[in-house]
């Protein structure tokens, strides 16, 4: 049996959790992962038919029966995944409907996966319907965004316009723009529901007062998407105090669609 931790997704864990604490979008144990596995990429790294415990989730997701997830531990902090990696990370497979995950690796000691869980979990089943390449769903706070959720407008239309002018890349990055949610009491079934749902039809969905989920199809793809966003959020605090003497238009966002064969989300441009 091979050492889980030379693994190249526990590799890829560990850098990711390590560069989003070093971003400052992560403190203590703010924010959360699960990246889901294929069997081939993680039954060499296990010990065949060992359970180490079975974790209720709370919650019923029929077709993520048997799938494989790396995730982060509830209460954890990311700066410390690189050095207890066993302790702050765990490795589930989910069963009984995804009644139940049996974990297979980590969380030493008795912990458990983020209370989050639910919501990353119905987020997957969501966005697998759309794209069966997504493999990431990434929650953390990065801080301009979550500044930008207490001065701006919280219209899902208005919020991805203003972050497409913040930047040329952004359109490019994420066409469908950003989805929003008021703030809601977090670590719940209900959140998880609704979060689900918005992530129908994007990415990124924005909790109001407390941070963002992303998801795609790898660790890089998915903290590039926040990282877009997040440059872009920075950029509007630098400046929406200030009047403005020049914007990107709809009219150049169109040309962006053109040129990089992507579509904006319908009625987000004029």
């Amino acid at each position: 049996m091979k050492d889980i931790l030379n693994a190249p997704f526990m590799v890829e864990m560990t850098r990711t959790t390590t560069n989003m604490y070093q971003q400052g979008w992560d403190e203590r144990n703010g924010g959360n992962i699960s990246l889901m596995l294929e069997r081939e990429q993680v039954e060499d790294y296990l010990e065949r038919g060992k359970v180490l415990r079975a974790i209720p989730t709370g919650f019923s997701a029929p077709e993520l029966e048997g799938k494989y997830f790396l995730v982060t531990g509830t209460g954890k902090y990311f700066k410390n995944v690189r050095y207890e990696p066993e302790e702050d990370l765990g490795l589930v497979r989910l069963t009984d409907g995804g009644a139940q995950a049996q974990l297979l690796w980590g969380f030493a000691g008795g912990g458990s996966f983020t209370s989050e869980f639910p919501a990353h979990m119905m987020s997957h089943a969501a966005r697998l319907k759309v794209d069966a390449g997504n493999r990431v769903v990434m929650h953390c706070h990065p801080v301009n965004l979550l500044a930008m959720t207490y001065v701006h407008d919280l219209d899902e239309r208005a919020f991805t316009r203003t972050l497409w002018q913040m930047s040329t890349e952004c359109l490019v990055v994420f066409p469908e723009g950003v989805n929003v949610l008021p703030w809601m009491l977090c670590g719940t079934a209900e959140i998880g529901r609704v979060t689900a749902e918005k992530m129908g039809t994007a990415r990124l969905v924005v909790w109001a007062q407390h941070g963002i989920y992303g998801a795609g199809g790898s660790l890089d793809e998915t903290f590039g998407l926040i990282e877009t966003a997040e440059k872009a959020a920075e950029v509007y605090l630098k400046i929406a105090h200030l009047p403005r003497r020049n914007t990107i238009t709809d009219e150049q966002l169109h040309l962006l669609e053109q040129r990089f064969n992507v579509k904006a989300r319908p009625g987000f441009l004029d």
